[in-house]
């Protein structure tokens, strides 16, 4: 059964990114709201963010709310921040698969890949 997971660790501090907004969007056909969870004390979602029927071939963009995490966290950050939400479009081009999309972050950069 396929399903969409993530997972955010904060570099900067060496932890997970625990308490980080994140919104989940369906692209195709207009922007869709689909939900907003937030992450656990290990920087995931307590579970999947799409599995089984919910899970459809399209276009996604997860927005991580970094700025907002990364000030509770204690990061010196300026005003405007260089980072505030994270937006990171991606493709499930075969709903049976899993497709975990984690997030690197720091106050100054981020990193993402496919994972499993």
């Amino acid at each position: 059964m396929g399903r969409l997971t993530t997972h955010v660790l904060d570099t900067a501090s060496g932890k997970p990114a625990a308490g980080l907004k994140i919104e989940l969007y369906m692209l195709d056909g207009g922007t869709v709201y689909l939900k907003t969870i937030h992450t656990n004390s290990d920087g995931r979602a307590d579970g999947p963010l799409l599995e089984g029927t919910e899970l459809a071939r399209g276009h996604y963009e997860l927005r991580f709310h970094a700025g907002d995490y990364l000030r509770r966290a204690g990061a010196d950050l300026p005003e405007p921040a260089f980072l505030d939400v994270i937006p990171i479009r991606f493709g499930i081009a075969d709903p049976s698969q899993h497709y975990h999309v984690p997030l690197l972050l720091s106050p100054y950069g981020y990193s993402t890949y496919r994972g499993s």
